[in-house]
C-alpha cells in the first residue's frame, strides 16, 4: 500500500513536471539564462535536466501536501503513535 500512495504523489508530479517543462521552453531558450549576469555554465541539455527535475521536486512537494491534507486525522495520527 505504499508504494501506491508514492506512486500518488510521484506520477502526478511526473506529469506535471513534463507540462512545465513543455512551456517553460517553449517560451525561452536556455542559452538566454544568466545567473547572477553570468550565463549559464551548462549546456542545453544540462539546462533542461536540471530544469526538469527542480520541476519534478517541487511539484512532488506539492503533491504530498495534497496527499497530507487529505488524510483523515485519525490515520495522521495513528502514524505518529506507531
Amino acid at each position: 500500500m505504499r508504494g501506491r500512495k508514492l506512486m500518488w504523489i510521484v506520477w502526478p508530479a511526473f506529469l506535471a513536471a513534463c507540462i512545465l517543462e513543455l512551456f517553460t521552453f517553449a517560451l525561452l531558450d536556455p542559452q538566454d539564462l544568466h545567473w547572477a549576469g553570468a550565463p549559464l555554465a551548462l549546456s542545453r541539455q544540462g539546462i533542461y535536466t536540471a530544469a526538469f527535475f527542480s520541476f519534478w521536486a517541487i511539484c512532488m512537494v506539492s503533491s504530498a501536501l495534497t496527499a497530507l491534507l487529505c488524510m483523515p486525522a485519525q490515520d495522521v495520527n495513528e502514524s505518529d503513535s506507531a
